[in-house]
């Protein structure tokens, strides 16, 4: 099993319990001492949380962040992203941006990006992909 990146979608699905989820985190966890997350779904976790005011659920998951890794936006990301976006868009293709960033994060930093989105990131074949769910 490659170092992996969360994606939100998938962290969502392990905060609510989901059990393929649920059991993949834990044979990855057995291999690895943390679990990755990007900053963008750190972002996207946290603003869903603050609109809908749920505070033990929020608790849970600055738990949850501090004892695993962020990964920040680099200029190595970026211009990844960057790279993918003018690519896919001379292709007809594009893809939403925080996809872009999140990807960009994924590739820098040699992880394989872990996520139930497959249409949008199965767009960039740079990318390597899994599905815990």
């Amino acid at each position: 099993m490659k170092p992996a990146l969360i994606d939100t979608d998938i962290l969502s699905l392990f905060f609510r319990g989901n059990a393929n989820v649920v059991a993949q985190f834990q044979a990855y966890l057995s291999i690895y001492p943390q679990i990755n997350i990007s900053i963008i779904t750190y972002y996207e976790i946290l603003s869903g949380l603050k609109h809908r005011d749920a505070q033990k659920q929020l608790a849970v998951f600055l738990e949850f962040s501090a004892q695993n890794v962020v990964l920040p936006l680099t200029e190595k990301s970026v211009t990844i992203s960057a790279e993918i976006y003018a690519d896919l868009r001379l292709q007809g293709i594009p893809v939403d941006d925080i996809d872009l960033l999140i990807a960009g994060v994924a590739i820098a930093n040699n992880l394989i990006l872990v996520t139930h989105n497959q249409r949008h990131f199965g767009r960039i074949q740079t990318l390597e992909l899994q599905d815990w769910n």
